[in-house]
């Protein structure tokens, strides 16, 4: 099943991701490319994970893992097999944090087998490009794996791509800007206050959008 996925990606998910958004990326080379490493965008619409797994070198791709909500995504058998195997999301059962269970085990199970994992540590889709709050989840991950880099990704635009609620994309630009690694330094509010700092400081930096 990986080569399909790895051909699903670059020869249909890359081409089709450059074509809706022709994404404007900086900083490329800040991608890990491999793992176990962590990394953390922003989040708006669905189509930033299209765009992170198109960005991401073809040599690194088929270990790039987004963390997705298993309540969504697995609703549905056909869509459940479509996230698994070909998008290759990490579930997290998030309706069930608070209760005991440990959700983030299946994205500590992917970093410990040398995955990359994209996490979105707002939680859920934001409703623009602003920041909403960070869940910290991500920290929790960094601890756990301070071995792993955490990079940070800001993604603009792909709220007019395909804004939530809606299930047809309209081609618009979007820009990706990636950011120097963070590591973990031992203290879960300073890892979250970094990262935030970090997030905001590539939004100041985003381009101009085109096709506006």
């Amino acid at each position: 099943m990986g080569w399909l996925r790895f051909l699903l990606l670059v020869l249909v998910a890359r081409p089709l991701a450059l074509f809706l958004t022709g994404a404007d990326v900086t900083g490329r080379e800040r991608l890990p490319l491999k793992g176990p490493a962590i990394v953390a965008a922003n989040h708006s619409s669905h189509v930033d994970t299209l765009l992170l797994l198109a960005i991401f070198p073809s040599r690194a791709v088929a270990r790039v893992r987004p963390v997705a909500a298993a309540d969504y995504f697995l609703r549905d058998p056909v869509i459940g097999w479509f996230s698994r195997h070909v998008i290759g999301i990490v579930p997290v059962a998030r309706l069930k944090a608070g209760s005991g269970e440990d959700v983030l085990a299946p994205a500590r199970a992917a970093l410990a087998a040398g995955d990359i994992v994209v996490v979105f540590p707002e939680g859920t889709r934001g409703d623009g490009d602003q920041l909403g709050q960070l869940k910290g989840g991500v920290a929790r991950l960094a601890e756990a794996f301070p071995e792993a880099p955490v990079t940070p990704v800001w993604i603009q635009g792909a709220g007019r791509v395909l804004p939530k609620g809606e299930a047809i994309p309209a081609p618009l630009n979007c820009a990706v800007l990636v950011g120097e690694p963070l590591d973990w330094e031992g203290d879960r509010p300073a890892f979250m206050a970094r990262l935030r700092a970090a997030l905001l400081a590539l939004k100041d930096q985003a381009p101009p959008l085109r096709w506006s």
